[in-house]
């Protein structure tokens, strides 16, 4: 798919969330990647791919405005990276909270809605109609990713997928227009990763939010994308499922063989994918 115009919103068409124009990106003065570009709108979930060390987070931090690039033009929600960063949701890396972490799972979404303000925050009951907002809005979005159920009990106590939907809720609290994800099914296991996979499409379609995920694995979310963006060896190449998942295309993209097979019900499914390189994550 390209991008390198820049096309008007047409009537009844979703407003446009992204748009990358060629664009390269370094770390070090070590050129990661180049010629990406693409164009995201509202409602549609993305996903960058690629083993570690290719430049995944990296793209993430150029989008927030927290990395430049080395050429090239990028436009987050209508303007320059970092202008609107609060008009977007973002889950960073993590690992899991210990088991002993005792502050309760509501409370960490409580946390988007102005954890990044200083001081302790007044109880709900002493703080007016900003309160009641903020807790009503904690309850809605606990709803949303379908954790009613346990965000009342301490986040080292849940699941590895109850505790990311809790972070899902909380990115997702200030109603942003573009949601940012960054290795959210790193750790999960297999029946975890297609749970929070299916619930980012539903968020996604029915917030008319457009998410872009990072993952090393395709797999896991390859039935629910709109687009991809594979990253390796330097190159990029971008566009619909169907046109980038191909044996052809990842096999000349990462220089090793690549199969893409059809499982009984008709979906892609990627065999050989390069092991992630653990000690370099830019």
């Amino acid at each position: 798919m390209s991008a390198t115009s820049d096309a008007v919103t047409r009537p009844g068409e979703p407003p446009e969330v992204l748009f990358l124009d060629r664009v390269a990106g370094s770390v070090g003065g070590r050129a990661i990647w180049s010629e990406v570009s693409l164009r995201v709108r509202a409602g549609e979930f993305v996903a960058v791919l690629g083993p570690n060390g290719v430049g995944k987070s990296t793209l993430l931090k150029a989008l927030l405005g927290l990395s430049p690039v080395t050429s090239g033009r990028i436009r987050v929600l209508g303007g320059r990276p970092g202008q609107h960063n609060s008009r977007i949701g973002y889950l960073p890396q993590r690992r899991a909270f210990d088991p002993t972490t005792r502050v309760r799972g509501a409370d960490i979404v409580r946390l988007g809605w102005d954890g990044d303000r200083w001081g302790t925050p007044l109880p709900d009951r002493l703080s007016g109609a900003r309160g009641r907002n903020a807790r009503d809005r904690v309850r809605e979005v606990i709803r949303l990713v379908g954790a009613e159920s346990y965000a009342d009990q301490p986040i080292g106590q849940c699941s590895g997928g109850e505790q990311q939907r809790l972070l899902i809720a909380q990115a997702l609290i200030r109603r942003p227009e573009l949601l940012i994800l960054d290795e959210p099914l790193d750790s999960l296991d297999v029946t975890n990763q297609a749970s929070v996979s299916a619930l980012i499409q539903s968020v996604c379609r029915s917030q008319n939010v457009a998410v872009l995920l990072v993952a090393h694995d395709v797999n896991p979310i390859l039935p629910y994308l709109d687009q991809v963006i594979y990253l390796a060896r330097g190159g990029a190449v971008m566009g619909t499922p169907e046109d980038v998942i191909t044996a052809e295309t990842l096999t000349m993209l990462y220089g090793t063989p690549i199969e893409v097979l059809r499982d009984r019900a008709g979906r892609l499914v990627v065999v050989g994918q390069p092991d992630s390189r653990p000690d370099h994550r830019p």
